[in-house]
């Protein structure tokens, strides 16, 4: 079995590679057509490496062609109150899946089930009230930033969900291919695939628009769980043209403010911090936004007995993630520097 697993590493790695070796390009100007050869990459990608099943009323992701991992859609904003009937059903379902993953809610830190288990963590925000954000969670310099927007003629507000406002997330999206001195999953998608992507889960979530005029220069779209004890920015991307104008951090005002408003008591941003990286730009926006580290078990219920092997020989984690620490320091500079020479990349985080 440890034979196949690692066999199984080196032909991920292959994999990928092969889809890295691939070159961004600009979008077409012309939206109703695949852009370029990094969305038909990542399309091809997902074919090979994604399905969608439905399990309980609830859509569960399985990635992976080798080692096939489920786990909950949209799994750090939606969670199980009880995971034993879909690990049950899984189990029966008649497809080969190998690891089910899953974590628990903000609110529950300490470990519930007995199965095995590693820990993960979101970059949370507890809400009460706006001002109590505004006065005791945040800085001047969040607070500075936050009203930069409006200062700047920036104007936030809800916006249904439309034709337009796909169009304006399309257009925000394509602006550039780097993000975080990483390539952005979503450049290169055509509007088709952008509406697909944000029609999930519209009856739970809102979209907030920062507009300048009638442009949309940023969004977020704010998903909470069932029974609203959190909620969670599922996406949130501006304008890098209009980072000057701070429409992110006006952007999670506006969503702390709905939050408030609303009586959910938690917001969360994602991770605060990924695999072995503890601090970047990102987590650092976040923390001067409120946002705290929250640690939290994700569990991984073996289904197969190469899921098993799997887990205990670690093939289950990313590649990054069993990488010495120096080593990725590196490598991720001659990213950077790969990056800054070949693409245009800006910092987007205030």
């Amino acid at each position: 079995m440890a034979k196949a697993a690692a066999g199984l590493l080196v032909a991920v790695g292959n994999t990928t590679r092969w889809f890295e070796s691939f070159p961004l390009r600009q979008p077409s100007a012309n939206p109703h057509r695949i852009c370029n050869l990094a969305g038909l990459m990542l399309t091809i990608r997902l074919y090979l490496v994604l399905r969608m099943i439905e399990i309980l009323g609830k859509n569960i992701q399985v990635q992976g062609r080798f080692l096939r991992i489920a786990r909950l859609d949209a799994e750090k904003f939606l969670f199980l109150d009880d995971p034993e009937p879909v690990i049950d059903r899984l189990r029966k379902s008649g497809s080969r899946i190998d690891l089910f993953t899953f974590m628990q809610k903000v609110s529950e830190t300490s470990p519930k089930y007995r199965y095995p288990m590693e820990w993960d963590n979101l970059a949370v925000l507890p809400v009460s009230t706006f001002d109590h954000w505004w006065n005791q969670q945040i800085g001047f310099k969040g607070r500075n930033k936050a009203k930069q927007a409006e200062k700047r003629g920036v104007v936030l507000r809800e916006v249904p969900f439309s034709d337009s406002l796909i169009r304006g997330i399309w257009e925000i999206y394509n602006e550039t291919p780097v993000r975080q001195g990483r390539r952005f999953p979503h450049f290169g998608k055509d509007l088709e695939t952008v509406h697909q992507d944000e029609a999930t889960y519209l009856g739970r979530s809102i979209f907030i628009g920062a507009f300048l005029g009638d442009k949309l220069i940023g969004f977020v779209k704010l998903l909470w769980d069932v029974d609203r004890s959190q909620a969670g920015l599922l996406n949130i991307v501006s304008l890098l043209e209009h980072r000057d104008k701070a429409p992110t951090n006006a952007l999670v005002a506006h969503a702390v403010r709905y939050c408030a408003d609303q009586a959910i008591p938690y917001l969360v941003y994602s991770n605060f911090s990924y695999g072995k990286r503890e601090r970047d730009s990102l987590s650092d926006f976040k923390e001067r936004n409120g946002f705290q580290r929250v640690d939290l078990p994700r569990y991984y219920v073996p289904l197969t007995t190469l899921g098993s092997a799997a887990f205990r020989l670690g093939f289950h984690k990313k590649i990054s993630e069993r990488v010495p620490e120096p080593m990725i320091v590196k490598l991720r500079e001659l990213r950077n520097s790969w990056y800054g020479r070949k693409l245009q990349s800006a910092p987007e985080s205030t």
